[in-house]
């Protein structure tokens, strides 16, 4: 949640639930390790005293639809809302960052770069030719920060209620 506004988090929950249901809800995908939002998708950058500093959930795009299905279920079950028409967000050819947040007492420290780089190194590993991931267009900061990591704009999409940038990294051409 830490890596979506609180409307995008508001929009999935729907109307009669409240962010804490969808933090329950995130929670449970989070422990899955068949959801999109796995602990087994996730890297996690701690502090030397071992605090959580930043993630980073990331996987490949062509494994979306298998791994949606979790969320899917899940959104269905808590809400009573089915998402299982909702547009693609990523495709196969990309690894896609599903979820990249920083705490906030550790913003502006490199955090978000580093994470960044090693989804860049995770891309290279598995051989997959691109690192993608949206950013809402209405954030301009979180927008240069992926610009200056080498990520470039693909193409404009719809996700969670907002207008979106496609942007990606090639990792190979």
């Amino acid at each position: 949640m830490l890596a979506m506004s609180h409307d995008c988090c508001q929009f999935f929950a729907g109307p009669d639930h409240t962010l804490d249901d969808f933090q329950c809800m995130m929670t449970r995908l989070v422990e899955r390790d068949d959801s999109q939002y796995s602990y087994l998708n996730t890297e996690v950058a701690l502090a030397e005293d071992g605090e959580l500093m930043g993630i980073c959930v990331t996987y490949d795009g062509g494994q979306l639809h298998r791994l949606r299905k979790a969320f899917v279920s899940a959104a269905l079950e808590a809400f009573g809302i089915d998402y299982s028409k909702m547009d693609d967000e990523t495709q196969a050819g990309e690894l896609y960052v599903d979820s990249l947040g920083v705490v906030e007492n550790f913003r502006n420290q490199g955090v978000a770069t580093a994470l960044l780089r090693s989804a860049v190194q995770k891309a290279e590993q598995m051989q997959l030719p691109a690192v993608g991931l949206l950013v809402d267009a209405d954030n301009p900061c979180a927008e240069r920060l992926y610009q200056n990591v080498g990520f470039a704009y693909v193409n404009d999409a719809v996700w969670g209620g907002h207008v979106m940038h496609h942007l990606q990294f090639k990792v190979m051409d």
